[in-house]
């Protein structure tokens, strides 16, 4: 039975909990959250332990997995303190806010034999899993252009409900925030980036970070890749992923097919998803089914001493490419990606 113990007790942790409560090979052992009146709330909810202070629920016999479902600047700094506690970890989008930060729980990780993941619950849905074999199986032929296309809503009133939301330090704009989702998809499916160049403006909100960012990608494989990701966009529309190979291609808008030409395989059915992925205006529509599964996948690779599906190195891949738009955007050129050579 593997122990859970959740820093963290907003939002997200709530998809954590749901997902951990249908695991049958998981518990909650204990919360933690410097709100001492909302963990104790989830604790009696849950029928686990609480604490406000992070660094007691690390010291715990019972945990053997924490989920670090915290604001984005704290990532880091906890993620950290739970691998040097000896703790496998499962840190919430993005992994950290800084590719150096990122480079730093990767090598941790890896120097004491400990598993880190980074959630990227959308690997697990169908239509990303059956694209990604297609590709692998060449059922498309080269892989020429990838694209990955986020046009969300976030009202003002959003990025003024925590004074947090919208900072370059603690929570990241569209591209580091909305976007990273859907830049893991790309390069999960197209493979590794070389170089990139990058725009990003603030054109409709009141906040530090970006609400529009845009990127083109060059490809390790030679394939050419472009990202657009806004919380301006009224009154948002779906997320979508479209490869174009060879010899067909596929595109996916939220949880839908829109294109399948994929020589002798017809479309496989749309899935039922949340809002959310549509990209309205209430982030919080997101099912925790696709958390459980990473959930799940996690526990079993740590049993089995084998790599989950979403590695820590995967998390800090999409935070590099994201930090070297950044740097194309201000700097006004293209910018090399280098490799991750963990110890």
């Amino acid at each position: 039975m593997a122990g859970f113990g959740i820093i963290g007790c907003g939002t997200i942790a709530d998809f954590h909990i749901e997902a951990i409560r249908g695991l049958s090979g998981a518990r909650l052992a204990a919360v933690s959250s410097r709100n001492a009146t909302k963990a104790k709330a989830v604790a009696e909810r849950e029928n686990c332990a609480w604490t406000a202070d992070y660094e007691t629920l690390l010291q715990r016999t019972d945990i053997d997995i924490v989920c670090v479902t915290t604001s984005s600047g704290s990532h880091y700094s906890i993620g950290r303190a739970a691998l040097t506690a000896g703790k496998h970890v499962v840190i919430e989008k993005p992994v950290a806010m800084r590719a150096a930060e990122a480079e730093e729980l990767c090598r941790l990780a890896a120097e004491r034999g400990l598993t880190l993941s980074v959630i990227s619950q959308r690997r697990f849905e169908p239509l990303h899993r059956e694209a990604k074999r297609i590709l692998e199986e060449g059922r498309i032929g080269k892989l020429l252009l990838a694209e990955a296309e986020v046009p969300f809503y976030r009202s003002q009133q959003y990025y003024d409900s925590a004074p947090w939301r919208g900072t370059i330090a603690e929570d990241g704009g569209a591209l580091m925030n909305q976007g990273i989702h859907a830049i893991d998809l790309l390069l999960w499916l197209a493979g590794e980036a070389r170089s990139v160049y990058g725009r990003t403006a603030t054109q409709t909100h009141a906040m530090e970070a970006e609400d529009l960012g845009v990127a083109i990608v060059q490809f390790k494989s030679g394939a050419l890749g472009t990202i657009m990701a806004s919380t301006s966009i009224t009154p948002g529309f779906p997320a979508s992923i479209r490869l174009y190979g060879s010899e067909g291609a596929i595109k996916l808008e939220g949880s839908g097919v829109v294109h399948w030409t994929v020589p002798g395989y017809e479309a496989p059915p749309a899935f039922e998803s949340s809002p959310a992925y549509g990209g309205v205006s209430d982030p919080r529509s997101i099912s925790h089914l696709y958390h459980q599964l990473q959930l799940q996948n996690v526990i079993e690779a740590i049993a089995s001493g084998s790599k989950p599906v979403v590695t820590g190195e995967d998390g800090y891949r999409a935070v590099q490419l994201i930090e070297a738009i950044y740097e194309s955007s201000a700097a006004g050129g293209e910018i090399r990606i280098h490799p991750l050579a963990i110890l």
